[in-house]
């Protein structure tokens, strides 16, 4: 593989399969079969181009390098169903927290922990309710987690985590900073050692000092919508999200506002950028781009903010089993999946259901080419986009 041609992965959570493509031309140079990887713990990067995620099936932490000889690297038991993913900023610690899985109510309240370096992994119990997890790194790594109702920062030693003794045995946080508790986002700045978690009041950082944190003042959204997830941004250090407003029944999904929100970490500015009516989640950063994908009944597209934050657009062939007018945007329907490299110009974006990746120039706005995996990719499945040395590693949570 050329040394400038970033790496996609191709997850089909549902079939079972991980691809890795060469961009823009397609080739495969890795395939796993049997490997249902954990949708909403997403892929992590980690240096060196390596990536991490969660085999749901299999209870296993994978470590897969797309660059290497060989695509798993290492694979460590964890708990499941994997809700959130973090690693420390060097990424030697890592964190996995539990969730719903395909329950109506949360009910696991494990943590696992896993130490790359030595191959030393435990499991303690924290409390239920699907955290949001970061580590901070440092001579003494710490674990936060981010829980809601109630909610709270709960802030763990990594290592007394990592020396817990067997059996799973409950674990108290060393400090708690009390949250809204509707929190539902996560970040890390790790220059700056700042953690993140979003509410429907705004972004509420806090900066660590000594064993625990001190909260800082909340980033409102200076909009009445709010964000539901966070991205750091490691082109120019800056916090992202989209903002959803409307009336927040499901059903009225066509009619929901979007908003890309951007907030300078070094100038304390925000910025907002409308991106249409619909449902708008997850973002990807190409080079000199930020990339969104809009599902709408009256037509989807890849909605491109370059540096002037003006909206490019791009049409999206429609999907078969698509979110409907009358319906929800999230049970029984394709969705779409994006993905982009902060070291390239080029944007993936998965069609659902038709075993499709349209591959987008950014800088022209126009699809480069169309990549097939030989699975469905139901529910848009899940991509990552990565180089060696790209900068992707900067952000240390789970996307």
């Amino acid at each position: 593989m050329p040394a400038a041609a970033p790496a996609l992965l191709v997850s089909d959570h549902v079939a079972g399969s991980v691809s890795v493509l060469t961009v823009p031309d397609g080739t495969v140079t890795g395939h796993l079969t049997g490997r249902h990887i954990s949708e909403h713990a997403g892929f992590l990067a980690l240096p060196e181009g390596r990536v991490a995620c969660v085999d749901e099936r299999r209870g296993e932490l994978l470590v897969l390098n797309p660059f290497g000889d060989e695509l798993v690297e290492a694979a460590v038991p964890v708990a499941v169903p994997a809700e959130h993913l973090a690693c420390d900023p060097s990424g030697r610690r890592l964190a996995v927290t539990t969730g719903l899985g395909k329950n109506t109510e949360p009910w696991s309240d494990l943590l696992t922990v896993v130490d790359l370096a030595t191959g030393e992994a435990a499991r303690v119990r924290t409390r239920v309710g699907e955290p949001g997890v970061t580590v901070l790194g440092g001579d003494d790594p710490l674990v936060v987690l981010r829980h809601r109702q109630p909610g709270a920062l709960a802030v763990h030693r990594f290592a007394d985590l990592l020396t817990a003794r067997p059996g799973c045995p409950p674990v108290t946080p060393d400090t708690l900073l009390p949250l809204p508790d509707d929190g539902h986002g996560d970040a890390q700045d790790p220059r700056s050692g700042r953690t993140f978690a979003a509410t429907s009041e705004g972004v509420h950082p806090a900066r660590r000092t000594g064993g625990g944190l001190v909260a800082e003042a909340v980033i409102p959204w200076e909009s009445p919508a709010r964000g539901w997830y966070l991205r750091l941004d490691t082109r120019r250090r800056a916090l992202w999200t989209t903002l959803r407003g409307g009336d927040p029944d499901p059903l009225r999904w066509p009619d929901w506002t979007n908003q890309a929100w951007r907030h300078d970490l070094a100038t304390g500015r925000t910025h907002l950028a409308d991106l249409g009516p619909g449902l708008v989640f997850r973002l990807a950063f190409a080079r000199d781009h930020t990339a969104f994908t809009r599902i709408h009944p009256d037509g989807d597209d890849l909605v491109l903010l370059g540096a002037d934050d003006t909206p490019r657009r791009a049409p999206l062939p429609a999907m078969d089993g698509a979110p409907r007018r009358g319906g929800t945007p999230w049970e029984g329907v394709q969705r779409r999946a994006v993905a982009a490299s902060p070291g390239s110009d080029w944007v993936a974006v998965t069609r659902g259901g038709h075993g499709e990746v349209h591959v987008f120039d950014a800088r022209t706005g126009h699809e480069a080419t169309r990549l097939r995996t030989g699975t469905p990719l139901h529910h848009g499945g899940h991509l990552m986009m990565c180089g060696r040395e790209d900068g992707t590693d900067g952000d240390p949570v789970g996307r």
